[in-house]
């Protein structure tokens, strides 16, 4: 069995767990579930702390699991990322007291950093040539400057509403930008027929929701301009109609751009627009 690690609680997991069961995986059917065996799949899944995922997949005997790019790097461990998942976007930053002087990473040199990942923050700052103290704190770290542990933090920032609330403020570059993705163990080979498998299916529902089927009328005439408004992937589906002067198209299009479509698929001639929603798919 594909032995697979999946967040077991925080940001990450419901989405996890969503495309899991929308690619046709089995999950568990209460909290106090740990391990969940999916032999129709030939799959097992584990549920686990977000932090310790990599560190299975890289150490352990986890074959491949779902975590954030950043917890990744964080971890230390020979874990690989497979492929990006498209959700659970972050981006890691620095932020001070909002009366402090910071406004540079040159500022950090010779200061305190409180911080959850401090194996990527002392790697990031040692690669800029800046010297200072990270720290580790297990959760939420924007106490920690009110508190004398550090003089500054690094932490992962959505909306910034958290920071603002604690009187902290962002500065510099960030350290990184993340995202879910799905890694792998250096001990799995990249073209496993498994790994392949749940890859194909973990794209299939990525495709599916940034995509939708969309189908309408078009008189014959007209079937050219329409399919430059909607070319789809590899090319549309055109059938006739019982009136010869009409054809009936379906094609894949972009979800965040249907309604601008479907004006200019209208301007163009095309009635009886109809747009449905996929829930997996193979491209």
């Amino acid at each position: 069995m594909l032995r697979i690690a999946v967040p077991n609680k925080g940001m990450l997991s419901e989405p996890a767990w969503n495309m899991l069961a929308e690619a046709g995986y089995r999950l568990r059917t209460n909290s106090r579930q740990l391990v969940v065996e999916d032999p129709d799949n030939d799959i097992e899944l584990f549920y686990l702390r977000p932090l310790d995922i990599a560190v299975y997949v890289g150490r352990g005997t986890i074959d491949c699991g779902i975590t954030g790019q950043d917890l990744l790097k964080n971890s230390g461990t020979a874990a690989l990322e497979h492929m990006p998942l498209g959700f659970g976007a972050s981006t890691f930053r620095f932020a001070a007291p909002n009366e402090s002087s910071f406004s540079k990473l040159e500022d950090i040199d010779g200061k305190r950093v409180a911080t959850s990942f401090d194996k990527l923050v002392h790697d990031y700052l040692v690669d800029h040539g800046i010297n200072a103290e990270t720290i580790h704190l297990d959760g939420a770290v924007e106490s920690s400057v009110q508190l004398g542990v550090a003089d500054l933090i690094a932490d992962v920032v959505s909306t910034g509403t958290t920071l603002r609330n604690a009187g902290l403020r962002i500065f510099a570059d960030p350290i990184m930008h993340s995202e879910a993705c799905l890694i792998r163990s250096p001990r799995l080979d990249e073209k496993d027929e498994r790994l392949t498998i749940l890859s194909r299916r973990l794209e299939g529902v990525i495709t599916a929701q940034r995509y939708v089927l969309m189908d309408y009328d078009i008189p014959v005439s007209k079937v050219a301009a329409a399919i430059d408004v909607t070319p789809g992937f590899e090319s549309p589906t055109i059938s006739p109609l019982h009136d010869k002067q009409w054809n009936a198209v379906r094609v894949m299009v972009p979800k965040a751009k249907v309604n601008q479509l479907m004006d200019k698929l209208y301007d163009v001639g095309a009635r009886g627009i109809i747009v449905t929603a996929l829930t997996a798919s193979r491209i």
